[in-house]
């Protein structure tokens, strides 16, 4: 076997020596899209569900085999045994509300964002220590199976040093399917170029500052900022940023979501193909470039969604049981995230530097 196919066959999240059994609190979409089609795909059993709207929870576990069923979070929680693993679904808003509820020593992967402002985010983290909480947030990008491959060759030395982080999205994004987002103040950043800064601090660590500029489209004028452009600070020698227009309602042609980072050796372009033709999407990929030999495409299996979700998940479990001693997104590290999402909007509100003659 090559040394790039070693690579590939290394480039999948790590599972659980015993898996746990998960609660879903929350039936939404996200669930319905990612959770369960990850979880049931790696072999995780999810034993309950609950929503408020029972007859939602009935559908996903219907269709999913998952025998237990509630209406009320607290039913499901008391019905919890000590080895549980909650999925914690609900809007950022409901997190600390139902954090509480949990049992002191718990282990629970909370859905993105930490809160909504860095203010409820470091509120989220005093009660997560307080109670003693074992938690993650689902920044799972990191997991997408194009990017644990382009990992696997960096850490194999194949991209020699980091000196360029670049992620544009430029797409027509159906805002209108997420009803609890019509009123936000704040939505671009918070809501989905999260999930890229999170992915850059993943590649570069953290950045010493920030530039960024999130507005308004005309296609959806009844919408907080749903453009963006953010400049992540490393020095003199990396350049970062993240550029996202979700009002690209012009065909496909011109369409584009991918990020490309680059080393002194080689470069990886790896396309995330669920941004495109939403909720649809097209194929993830990933092509390495090295200098005087063009491109070339690699192999991977999977996508974003759902594929990225079992690594969320599974991190969480294998750090549980002690067959890991690294837990990637805790909440000791997202808060560190919802930082950079403060420092961004704080320096789109403050504008740039006029310019005077």
């Amino acid at each position: 076997m090559s040394e790039m196919e070693d690579l590939l066959r290394e480039s999948r999240a790590t599972l659980p020596n015993r898996p746990r059994p998960i609660i879903i609190l929350a039936a939404g979409g996200i669930v319905k899209d990612a959770h369960l089609p990850a979880y049931r795909k790696a072999g995780l059993p999810v034993i309950a569900i609950a929503d408020r709207a029972e007859s939602r929870a009935q559908a996903l576990a219907s269709s999913f085999q998952i025998p237990n069923v509630f209406s009320d979070l607290r039913e499901a929680i008391q019905f919890a045994s000590p080895d549980v693993v909650f999925d914690l679904a609900v809007p950022a808003n409901a997190q600390r509300e139902c954090l509480q509820l949990l049992p002191d020593g718990a282990a629970v992967l909370l859905q993105k964002p930490m809160g909504e402002t860095l203010d409820e985010a470091k509120a989220i983290l005093d009660l997560c220590r307080t109670k003693h909480l074992t938690a993650a947030v689902n920044f799972q990008l990191r997991w997408a199976p194009n990017m644990l491959y382009a990992q696997r060759l960096y850490q194999a030395g194949k991209l020699g040093t980091l000196h360029d982080f670049e992620l544009q999205v430029s797409v027509r994004m159906p805002w209108e399917l997420w009803t609890f987002l019509e009123h936000a103040p704040r939505l671009e950043i918070l809501y989905h170029s999260i999930h890229y800064l999170d992915l850059a601090r993943a590649w570069l660590g953290d950045p010493i500052g920030v530039y960024a500029k999130t507005v308004r489209s005309p296609r959806t004028p009844g919408l907080a900022a749903t453009k963006s452009v953010v400049t992540l600070d490393y020095g003199d020698w990396i350049r970062a940023y993240v550029a996202t227009d979700h009002s690209n309602g012009y065909g496909p042609e011109m369409q584009r979501s991918f990020v490309q980072i680059e080393g002194t050796e080689a470069a990886v372009h790896a396309q995330i193909g669920v941004n495109l033709n939403y909720p649809q999407g097209m194929p993830d990929t990933l092509s390495l470039g090295v200098e005087g030999a063009g491109w070339r495409e690699l192999p991977i299996s999977g996508n974003w969604f759902p594929d990225a979700f079992i690594g969320s998940m599974a991190s969480l479990q294998c750090f549980v049981e002690g067959s890991s001693s690294n837990l990637p997104t805790s909440v000791e590290d997202a808060i560190q995230t919802m930082a950079l999402v403060e420092a961004a909007y704080t320096s789109s509100a403050q504008g740039g530097i006029p310019i005077k003659l």
